[in-house]
């Protein structure tokens, strides 16, 4: 089991372009399609859980998986994982990146990698609205409904109004236990 999360957070941290919203999609894959280690609701769980946590969100969730599949050394072994590709590749970067950061070829790649992050986090965005409850039909529920008025305001609340996240999500939490407690 502590080879099969290494192993795994070991290829997540290396793949992990784009920060840890980016990620979710590769860590649902594996974590719910090819080891089976929880469902999409305890998984959505931990991603909402490790949104709040300080800290990287992909690290949080990767503590968090290791944790509930193998305990205090699962959570250690999956979190160790998860950073050390980033740890090599920023230590090897940031000792030649300055040589070649005005390279055209640099520029380009990073000009063609920026809408494939932005891809990845808005899919990561449906997928965990998805497997929180929210009704993908044309017939939307009440839950449906209130869930899409929180984002929204969320959204305008962090977009337009420049709210700090931490008072968004205290606020929206309350809002979840005002409609759902």
């Amino acid at each position: 089991m502590l080879i099969d999360l290494f192993l795994t957070f070991l290829m997540v941290g290396l793949v992990s372009f784009g920060g840890g919203y980016a990620m979710i999609p590769v860590i649902q894959e594996e974590a719910l399609h090819r080891h089976h280690w929880m469902n999409a609701e305890q998984l959505s769980d931990i991603v909402a859980v490790a949104g709040m946590s300080p800290g990287p969100i992909a690290t949080n969730i990767a503590v968090a998986i290791g944790f509930q599949t193998a305990g205090p050394l699962g959570a250690i072994t999956a979190s160790f994982a998860m950073i050390l590709p980033s740890l090599a590749i920023i230590v090897l970067v940031g000792k030649f990146f300055s040589r070649f950061r005005e390279n055209e070829l640099v520029k380009s790649s990073f000009l063609g990698l920026r809408p494939t992050i932005a891809g990845m986090i808005a899919y990561a965005a449906i997928v965990f609205a998805q497997n929180s409850g929210l009704n993908t039909t044309i017939t939307f529920s009440w839950f449906t409904w209130s869930q899409i008025v929180i984002f929204a305001g969320s959204l305008v609340a962090l977009v337009f109004l420049r709210k700090h996240p931490f008072s968004v999500i205290v606020i929206s939490g309350l809002v979840g236990i005002a409609l759902y407690g």
